[in-house]
Order: C-alpha cells, then structure tokens, then sequence
C-alpha cells in the first residue's frame, strides 16, 4: 500500500513540477521581451518619452506584465543599461581572447564597437540612457570607467612592448581616445543616425593610434 500510495503521489506531484518549468521557462521569455520592447523603446524615443505602457505594447504583453518583472521605468533604464555594460565587456573579451597585438586590440575594439552602435538596438539605447542619467531617477552604471581601464591596459602592453614610445603615457591616451570615440558616435548618430560611424572611427584611429607609434 504504501508504495502504491508513493507512486500515486509521483504521478500527482510529477505535472505540477513540469508547469513550474514551463512557467518559468515563459517568465524569463517574457521578461526578455520587455527588455528588447525597452531598449527599442529608449533607443528610438529616450528616456523621458517613454511610458511602460509604450513597452507594453511594444513586447505584446500587458502591463502587469511589465511589472511583475520591472517595479518602474527605472528598473527598465537601469536593466537595459547593465545589458548594454555587459555587451561591451562581451565585445572586449571577444577581442582580449584573439590574441591580437596591444594596438591591433585597440583598433578592434573600438571598431567592433562602432558596429554595436550602429547595429545593436541595445547598445543604441545604452547610449542614450547615458546621455539622459541625470533624468532618470535611479543609481545608473557608471559610464566610460571599464572602457578606459582596458585601453589603459593595451596601451601599457604597447609600451612595455616598445610598440609605442617609452615616454607615453597609457592613461592619457586612453582617456582621449574614449573621449574621441564617444564623441564621435554621439555626432554620428545625431548627424547620420550612425550610418557612417565606422568611417568617424576609422578617421580617429588613423589621427590618435599610430601618433604613439615611432
């Protein structure tokens, strides 16, 4: 009896795990929607002209919906920029794990970027949210810091190298090549809606690389 009795308990517990599968597998199916429907969203109209009802509808799914996995339109700003921080690392580790030279990383780095920008409908918006921070009402990723760092780090690996002079500094050409870059997508997009960013990077990187180099 009291296996019979386990069994049937098997067999009635059994369902009830497979749909807290499939509910689980459809919330983070839904919640990956809001958060595309949110990035299109903030890409296209910016931060302060966006309603949850916009990405509702956007993703197709009510507004409950949007909250049962977002508290605000903060929570979206804040997520869809971590996604964005999160693609740049992914970029830069693509690039760190090619085995490229110190200055042949830069120069890839910053022209996988430059695509990103152009193609990438999250990193579009992970730009914009950037630019409006001091409108949103809640702690947002700290901008520029980890794409300094990196190329602060390859241009101290092109020194030590001798690939660039021994009295350069990392630093300072990092931060000027991540103030150039930033600001040249910035004009593009404003200009161009980044259809010639590439062209704007590639023109920086001819000015601002090989002026380390002897």
């Amino acid at each position: 009896m009291a296996t019979d009795s386990t069994s049937r308990g098997a067999r009635a517990t059994a369902p009830r795990h497979k749909d807290t599968g499939l509910k689980q597998e459809r919330a983070v199916r839904t919640r990956g929607q809001v958060l595309d429907a949110a990035a299109e969203a903030f890409a296209t109209k910016g931060f302060p002209a966006v309603t949850v009802l916009d990405v509702a509808e956007l993703a197709g799914v009510t507004k409950g919906a949007v909250y049962f996995h977002f508290a605000n339109k903060e929570a979206l700003a804040q997520a869809v920029a971590e996604e964005f921080y999160h693609l740049l690392e992914v970029i830069k580790q693509d690039v760190q794990d090619s085995a490229l030279s110190p200055l042949d990383a830069v120069r890839e780095l910053l022209v996988r970027t430059a695509l990103a920008f152009r193609d990438d409908t999250v990193v579009r918006a992970g730009a914009r949210l950037q630019i409006e921070r001091s409108l949103i009402g809640a702690d947002m990723p700290m901008p520029y810091l980890g794409y300094t760092e990196s190329l602060t780090s390859w241009f101290q690996q092109a020194r030590d190298e001798g690939e660039v002079p021994a009295d350069s500094d990392p630093g300072v050409t990092a931060r000027v090549l991540v103030s150039a870059f930033f600001g040249a997508q910035h004009i593009s997009w404003v200009l161009n809606d980044r259809a010639d960013i590439t062209d704007r990077i590639e023109e920086i990187l001819r000015t601002v690389v090989p002026r380390a180099v002897r």
